[in-house]
């Protein structure tokens, strides 16, 4: 099979494949596309939920303090909380209002409120427009809003069908000349609109071949759990290991000491991980399990990887400490699957390269569509003959 050929054979392939795909393609990416500052939007719509007010002069409550009136208030105990690095923003507390019978089918769950840690008031609970919107949209880019069985495996199988493009897509990039090369490499705006059109569909596709083949290889790790435990083969470390991770348990010989104040533990994490950044502390509702505070780094260009340690919830005992930094390379790419495949993994500045490379792949099916339309008319354009346009200049 000679070179032309094989090209042909290539662009047939990618034809068909962004054909058939094409419009799952445009959804997946355009929901990705919004999807990639959720965090901020939300922020922005409902400033006061997340943003403390009246803090002029004022100092931050001591964790303890604060927790034991949310406690009283709300009638319950204390199951997480969310320390900002960011000491403009709110607390985020989790209560479980208290229950004469736990084990009962109705018994109350436990409930995060938005807090200003400076005045104690509750400003909010998760939730409203902005987060009802952003979850709409997570399930139209994972499930086509088809549910879980069927939507899944529709953008499971969309998204083999991009990784394949893409890769087609590269190879035809290459020209035939290697002295035609900057011609890929530049968009020619002074054109007319089907030049432009295909500079738009081939220049920006290979600027952002390198990301979409990530997303591609990292979204497949939720639609099929073959692919996830063959990747989590290759890399020598299990993705998603926190779902199936059992539960360690506190020594509950020591149970009549009680348990450690949160404020201490925050603390011993904090000493830990001295960098400044979004602390979270978990407490089972078990009664039993040991309390873990996660921590990652916050800022523009932070890494997004998690520490974690671990504490016997009675006796104050560090039982696990997990190092992002300290963990080898296939452990910290397995444990950083989410947050490559969302663009957070180097802070704001990967989210703005990520957002970019989403609007990208989000414009390759219309722009791919309307190459293949104008060749499509091009080819079934009706040939006049010789004697039909001496008939008109007659």
């Amino acid at each position: 099979m000679n070179r032309t050929t094989l090209r042909n054979a290539f662009r047939t392939l990618h034809l068909w494949m962004g054909l058939g795909s094409g419009i799952v393609i445009f959804i997946v990416c355009l929901s990705g596309t919004i999807y990639t500052f959720r965090a901020e939007i939300e922020r922005w719509v409902e400033p006061e939920k997340y943003y403390a007010s009246g803090i002029d002069g004022k100092s931050i409550m001591t964790a303890d303090s604060l927790i034991a009136k949310m406690e009283r208030n709300i009638n319950g105990k204390l199951t997480s909380v969310m320390v900002p690095g960011d000491k403009s923003m709110n607390w985020q507390i989790g209560i479980k209002k208290n229950s004469n019978d736990p084990a009962a089918e109705d018994a109350p769950k436990s409930k995060t409120y938005f807090v200003n840690p400076y005045t104690a008031e509750i400003v909010g609970e998760p939730g409203g427009s902005a987060s009802e919107f952003f979850g709409t949209v997570m399930k139209l880019h994972r499930w086509l809003l088809l549910g879980d069985s069927t939507g899944r495996i529709i953008v499971g199988i969309a998204t083999i069908i991009m990784f394949f493009m893409v890769l087609t897509g590269l190879i035809l990039w290459f020209p035939a000349k290697i002295r035609n090369i900057k011609q890929g490499l530049k968009i020619k705006t002074s054109a007319n609109w089907k030049r432009l059109n295909h500079d738009l569909h081939n220049t920006l596709g290979f600027y952002s071949f390198i990301l979409l083949l990530i997303m591609t290889l990292t979204g497949l790790c939720w639609s099929f759990e073959w692919y996830r435990n063959g990747l989590s083969s290759v890399l020598g470390s299990k993705v998603f290991k926190g779902r199936t991770e059992k539960p360690m348990l506190s020594n509950e010989k020591m149970s009549a000491n009680g348990q450690i104040s949160a404020a201490i533990l925050l603390s011993e994490a904090n000493r830990h991980f001295s960098y400044e950044g979004n602390s979270r502390l978990s407490i089972p509702e078990d009664g039993k399990g040991v309390i873990t505070v996660t921590k990652s780094a916050t800022g523009f260009f932070s890494v997004a990887g998690t520490d974690r340690i671990q504490f016997d919830r009675f006796t104050g005992e560090v039982v696990n400490l997990e190092s992002f930094k300290d963990k080898p390379m296939n452990a910290r790419i397995a444990d950083s699957i989410k947050v490559i495949h969302t663009g957070e993994i180097f802070g704001t500045a990967s989210k703005i390269i990520y957002f970019l490379a989403c609007l990208i792949a989000t414009s390759l099916p219309v722009t791919g569509t309307m190459i293949w339309l104008n060749k499509w008319k091009k080819k079934n354009k009706p040939v006049k003959m010789k004697w039909q346009n001496q008939e008109e200049l007659a």
